[in-house]
């Protein structure tokens, strides 16, 4: 399998980096990517072929990832419609439907989406994943054996279904560093040093996940198992119910959800009918 990414960015520094862990081939990689400094990164720690325009490449990839911003998505898929034969083409691009990307590819179909999250960028993420109907079994594995560079890999059977994967998975590393955030500063008013403060928290949300993961029970079990009737746990507890902080939770996932599908409808947008 050949790889050609249009646009050599984090994520898809991070994606190669991580094929490259994997024991995949290098020389099967080419990227377009119009930063030199960018382009010289690659090429050097990477060792693959890096390119500023498609039109340098004799040929591309078996499967081209698309991995520039959704804004600049329009005019970099420009001069890739007329390359296309039986490529997958996988997008990392967050909010663009594939109507829209098949649209501005000329009408082709064969088009993966994707949402990764941040934690991809050291191997830990989790990406959620749609195809289309008809696309081949061993296509499909060529899919998953890219985004497994990055993490964990599940799959979607509706796209509108990655609207809620943007506000879970990709949009929850914030969530996650927001309430980090909110226990550190209270370690701190409680007297704390801010350095055992931030360790204090830091470890006890890695231990908690680790935890999570390595259970095989609910977590609203754990969580009952970590409150003591009567105790320290519980008066938080309590106070986060009366709070409203579940509810308040919902209330933003939903908040992305809406968002996330208004900025598909935005960033598809024929220029001049938003």
């Amino acid at each position: 399998m050949k790889i050609t990414f249009i646009g050599g960015g984090n994520m898809a520094g991070a994606i190669i980096g991580g094929l490259l862990r994997d024991g995949f081939d290098g020389g099967a990689v080419s990227v377009v990517e119009p930063l030199e400094t960018a382009r010289a990164q690659l090429s050097k720690h990477a060792g693959v072929t890096a390119v500023a325009g498609l039109a340098e490449l004799g040929a591309i990839g078996d499967v081209v990832v698309l991995a520039v911003k959704p804004q600049q998505m329009r005019g970099a898929l420009q001069p890739l419609g007329a390359r296309l034969q039986n490529q997958v083409v996988l997008s990392i691009a967050a909010g663009l439907r594939v109507t829209d990307l098949a649209r501005w590819l000329g009408g082709y179909a064969r088009i993966v989406r994707c949402m990764p999250n941040t934690p991809a960028l050291i191997g830990a993420g989790i990406t959620a994943a749609c195809a289309p109907a008809g696309l081949a079994a061993e296509q499909r594995a060529g899919v998953e054996r890219i985004l497994k560079a990055i993490g964990k890999v599940v799959w979607v059977d509706d796209e509108a279904q990655l609207d809620a994967v943007t506000a879970i998975s990709g949009s929850g590393p914030a969530y996650v560093f927001y309430f980090m955030e909110a226990i550190r500063d209270a370690a701190c008013a409680l007297g704390l040093a801010p350095a055992t403060a931030a360790e204090l928290t830091l470890e006890t949300v890695l231990g908690a996940a680790r935890l999570a993961a390595a259970s095989s029970e609910d977590v609203a079990i754990l969580r009952e198992r970590v409150t003591s009737k009567g105790g320290t746990t519980e008066a938080a507890l309590k106070s986060m119910h009366a709070n409203g902080v579940k509810e308040s939770i919902m209330r933003a996932v939903n908040a992305a959800n809406d968002r996330s599908r208004a900025l598909g409808i935005e960033l598809g947008a024929e220029p001049g009918k938003y």
